[in-house]
């Protein structure tokens, strides 16, 4: 697994160099202006998620790979990071010893503490040896509930793994989860599991197929649920599909189809009332908010994302910080795309504050700062404060 230290737009130049195109040649191929692919790679502009695919299909490497990996930090972390391999090969391999559901429950439990706090490193230490035992205890008890527990531990993994942009072990825990959830009949399992294997087509740019996987599980959890785990699912795929459209290459499209996931997120969530956890996921009409807003930063109306609310702090207040980073980053892009410097790097830190270990491996909270340092003629306090938390250089 190759790692790369660059934030995306340098990663970007790297590349392209490697594959010894010029900026015209891969302009070209990959359908953008030379002049925008110039500014990215100089730090004038940030590079998005939509032209990350476009430019990675040009050059025959997937989004992650033009994104860059993130390496795993720890004195345990590559010997955690087998062990968690390993775990997952085992699938079909229980333990002969008897695990109680107790010891599975508190390390879920753990886990969704963990995912919450963006504390990658205490995650990765625990999953190889919850996942190993949520296999043992599915295997004997045989129920949908200790199948869903085994799900939900390769939930986790694939949280993890997208995160760093490990997409061959995230494609393997969401197969991993798909398989779990139908060894007994559990529809809401099966919306959860469908909610993360759209989002590997997320992570590689394949929108279209991406929408077909939510679509189809749409369909399904109309189908087989009803009351709340209905609310629930559809939320949850609503979500997917609102992040999908917005990296539409087709911007019409996209914003046809985000506004169409929009009403079916805010429908599912006041049948949910206020925003609760559910097998590891925040769900409600909060995270509805944080998920809109990214899309219309990625659909390019940074205006319309920050008129979406007059007190950021209030409409987050109660989300964890997996939820509260991520919207400040996506806010900053939005500041700085319309020219708000000082306020976008103001953003940038709130972010890191509320989830440090983040600043490594956020390929767009590494971006934003990227350009904030190229764009700032001389450094400050905050920068250089930022600049230690990220690892990267001013």
């Amino acid at each position: 697994m190759s790692t790369t230290d660059l934030p995306p737009g340098a990663n970007l130049k790297a590349l392209r160099t490697a594959h010894g195109l010029s900026q015209s040649t891969l302009a070209r191929r990959a359908s953008v202006s030379v002049s925008l692919l110039s500014k990215i790679e100089v730090g004038d502009r940030t590079l998005t998620p939509a032209v990350a695919a476009a430019v990675g299909k040009a050059l025959g490497v997937t989004m992650d790979a033009v994104l860059g990996r993130a390496g795993v930090s720890g004195q345990r972390a590559g010997a955690q990071l087998a062990a968690l391999r390993a775990a997952i090969r085992d699938y079909d391999l229980p333990d002969g010893r008897a695990v109680a559901g107790d010891l599975i429950d508190a390390g879920l439990s753990a886990a969704r503490a963990y995912r919450d706090g963006v504390d990658v490193r205490a995650l990765l230490a625990l999953l190889p040896g919850l996942v190993r035992q949520a296999t043992t205890h599915a295997y004997a008890q045989n129920t949908a509930a200790a199948w869903m527990a085994l799900a939900e531990a390769y939930s986790s993994v694939y949280w993890l793994a997208a995160r760093h942009r490990w997409m061959d072990l995230a494609e393997l825990a969401v197969a991993r989860e798909q398989w779990a959830v139908e060894q007994q009949p559990n529809p809401l399992g099966s919306a959860i599991a469908a909610r993360d294997r759209a989002g590997t087509y997320l992570n590689f740019g394949d929108i279209e197929r991406g929408l077909t996987v939510v679509d189809r599980a749409i369909t399904d959890a109309q189908t087989d649920l009803a009351g709340t785990d209905r609310d629930i699912a559809m939320c949850v795929l609503a979500l997917r599909g609102m992040t999908l459209a917005g990296r539409l290459d087709d911007k019409r499209e996209g914003r046809r189809e985000a506004e169409r996931h929009v009403r079916a997120a805010r429908l599912a969530a006041s049948g949910i009332g206020g925003d609760m956890d559910v097998h590891g996921m925040t769900v409600g009409p909060q995270n509805v908010f944080t998920h809109e807003l990214a899309t219309r930063v990625d659909l390019g109306r940074p205006r319309a994302a920050l008129a979406l609310t007059d007190n950021l702090a209030a409409a987050l207040d109660g989300l964890p910080p997996t939820r509260i980073a991520p919207t400040y980053i996506n806010v900053a892009r939005a500041q700085l795309d319309t020219g708000h410097r000082d306020a976008a790097l103001e953003s940038l830190s709130t972010a890191w504050d509320a989830a440090p270990q983040m600043a490594r491996i956020h390929p767009m909270g590494r971006e934003v700062f990227r350009v904030l340092s190229s764009l700032h003629r001389c450094s400050n306090a905050q920068l250089l404060r930022l600049s230690k938390l990220s690892g990267m250089s001013v």
